[in-house]
């Protein structure tokens, strides 16, 4: 995992033509996490193929190794993982950076361990909420401590995961469900889950779950599009192929239209599974993108498509967004700040909503601003985007991309955008 550099300062030259050329985006943060986990609990050796490398999956990896399995990365995009069926408790706590999905994902894991797991984060970490898959666990007889409703949390497993109907308010995070369905597969007994209300974050991310627990040989059962139940099964090994990154992707897409150039992908819009790929038909649309647009089903597509509507022929409202203020950093409050960096008024925060006042005429300005990332890689991806049209977009903290994209700079740079500065 990178060292924090958050003295450092990259800015982007506007490139002055459209950009040409081929880039592969990074396999899927979200699918590698899983395919890990699941590769983690199953018995035998699982060959995943077109995995991301990056800070989050590093920490997962590095997570599961402490617990007893075996992984080994004999190139950049493969994990190849051997377990026995059963996760073992870590010598020390497990530190997981900012990865949302591993802290949750390995705190309904931990249930199926023997013994006790500290699961805990940076600072960053200790602010994003866990209180409702701790409620979750602790209604399925599991115990769990996490004082301040954040991490740390520890988890008193029993090796088994209790057995029944809990219900679950994903309204913050579809992670806690995704989380409670991978675990549940690792018990003793059937598990109902059930969503309490109808309020779900990006809900695309459960298919996803539900996907590559199949593959690894669960069985689950959706009795309704808010009841899940989940078989004994366990998991068996098998070699599994990640699609590239749907959300990295959104940047490159951008990229394309607000240059006018034209960026081999190697795969096709269409054929990404992951919910933020809902985006590609909004990004075409520049600079005629909706009036309002809900955000709530393409989560981590959001501040991409607000950076690009800076330059939209008419502003645009976000709504449904509410749940970006406990990502990484809160989203809503880094965009509004960022875009009235460059120019006052540009992001406004109504409520939960973000209008964006765009204005085309901004494209060939030089605006010095320096945008704040919070330490979050995706407020630091789609402020670059701003750099293309606009001179003088300085990124702090530019290394932070480490944690999903290692190489995007790189790749900006290869398709011909000149960065100055502390290039990570």
């Amino acid at each position: 995992m990178r060292m924090k550099t958050t003295d450092q300062k990259l800015t982007i030259v506007p490139p002055g033509h459209p950009l040409q050329g081929r880039v592969s985006p990074p396999g899927s943060k979200s699918i590698t996490n899983r395919a890990l986990l699941l590769a983690g609990l199953a018995k035998g050796t699982s060959r995943l193929t077109g995995a991301l490398k990056s800070d989050d999956t590093r920490y997962m990896a590095d997570a599961l190794s402490a617990m007893g399995v075996a992984v080994s990365e004999p190139d950049d995009t493969t994990f190849v993982v051997t377990g026995n069926g059963k996760l073992l408790p870590p010598e020390k706590p497990l530190f997981l950076g900012n990865a949302g999905t591993a802290t949750r994902f390995l705190t309904a894991a931990a249930a199926l361990v023997n013994g006790t797991v500290v699961v805990d984060g940076d600072d960053h970490m200790r602010k994003r909420p866990i209180a409702p898959l701790v409620t979750a666990l602790r209604d399925l007889g599991v115990t769990v401590e996490a004082p301040t409703g954040c991490p740390p949390v520890t988890v008193s497993g029993t090796g088994d995961f209790g057995t029944g109907r809990v219900i679950i308010d994903a309204g913050l995070s579809s992670q806690y469900v995704s989380a409670l369905l991978m675990a549940a597969a690792g018990g003793t007994r059937p598990v109902n889950i059930e969503l309490a209300g109808d309020e779900i974050g990006a809900r695309g991310y459960i298919d996803l779950t539900v996907a590559a627990m199949r593959a690894f040989g669960a069985e689950v059962t959706e009795v309704s599009p808010s009841i899940w139940q989940v078989g004994p099964t366990g998991y068996h090994a098998t070699d599994y192929v990640i699609e590239p990154d749907a959300s990295a992707a959104t940047y490159l897409w951008a990229a394309q239209v607000l240059t006018g150039g034209r960026i081999d992908f190697g795969v096709a819009a269409a054929a990404f599974s992951q919910p933020d790929a809902k985006s590609y038909a909004v990004i075409a649309s520049f600079p005629h993108m909706p009036a309002v647009i809900d955000g709530s089903q393409m989560q981590d597509a959001v501040p991409t498509l607000a950076v690009l509507a800076a330059f939209n022929e008419t502003p645009v409202r976000f709504t449904g967004i509410e749940n970006l203020r406990v990502k990484e950093c809160d989203r809503v409050r880094a965009l509004s700040a960022g875009l009235s960096n460059i120019r006052p008024g540009l992001g406004i925060e109504e409520g939960d909503d973000l209008l964006v006042a765009s204005d085309p005429a901004l494209a060939g300005q030089t605006l010095a601003a320096e945008i704040d990332t919070f330490a979050d890689h995706r407020i630091a991806m789609s402020f670059a985007l701003a750099g293309l049209k606009i001179g003088g977009i300085t990124i702090l903290d530019p290394g932070c991309v480490a944690k999903t994209y290692p190489r995007y700079w790189d790749e900006l740079a290869a398709l011909g955008v000149e960065l100055t500065g502390d290039r990570p």
